[in-house]
């Protein structure tokens, strides 16, 4: 009897030992424990970057150089450029002479449209000295005098003008003006930024003149 009983502890003992292994094999990682996981790769497109030339039709900048374009103690607004404008590539540029009045000369420039489309032309060229071989700019640019003209259509060979004022800059004090030896005119198409350049020797002020050395006025037919 003493036997049997034994044997009963036994497996009694065996059978819990059994469970408490298996429970190890199942247990949660205790709280000095490490659990690690598998990364995740995410695979993304390189951006692409855009970028959008703009151009502008407005008035350049008072205090831009030379190589921006035209500058003046007065900028008005030729508006917005259209596709029908006559641009550089398609007029030709003279110089015609007229009065003199007061210290002033007036002289003409003379757009011609020298394509083979009609275009339209209309408001204030820019118009500024310019001197040496890098054709860099003498002085202020031309005041700008008058009201906006009304478009001016030219067809092939038909040409407009804007009259132009040439002060005589000797007249202003040297210190001021410090007189300088110019070789022409850049001019400027109204609503374009390529330029166009008509030979005109005199003497511009490269300092800052009491007055306006060069004026301008609208286009007209």
């Amino acid at each position: 009897m003493h036997g049997r009983k034994t044997l009963i502890a036994s497996g009694v003992l065996l059978a819990a030992l059994t469970a408490a292994c298996g429970n190890d094999n199942t247990a949660a990682p205790s709280a000095g424990q490490t659990q690690l996981t598998t990364p995740t790769t995410t695979t993304t497109a390189d951006a692409t970057t855009t970028t959008e030339a703009t151009s502008s039709a407005a008035a350049p900048p008072a205090t831009a150089d030379a190589g921006a374009g035209p500058t003046g103690t007065s900028q008005a607004d030729n508006g917005a450029a259209t596709g029908n404008d006559c641009k550089a590539a398609d007029l030709k540029l003279a110089v015609r002479d007229g009065d003199a009045a007061a210290g002033t000369v007036y002289r003409s420039l003379v757009f011609t449209n020298s394509g083979t489309r009609t275009c339209t032309i209309q408001g204030f060229p820019g118009v500024s000295y310019v001197a040496g071989a890098d054709g860099h700019q003498v002085g202020p640019a031309a005041f700008r005098v008058g009201a906006k003209g009304a478009p001016v259509t030219l067809a092939p060979g038909q040409s407009a003008s804007a009259d132009v004022g040439f002060v005589n800059v000797r007249n202003y004090d040297a210190a001021a003006c410090k007189p300088t030896e110019v070789r022409g005119l850049r001019v400027y198409p109204p609503h374009d930024t390529a330029s166009m350049f008509v030979e005109l020797p005199g003497v511009g002020c490269a300092g800052s003149p009491p007055g306006n050395q060069l004026t301008v006025k609208t286009v007209v037919k």
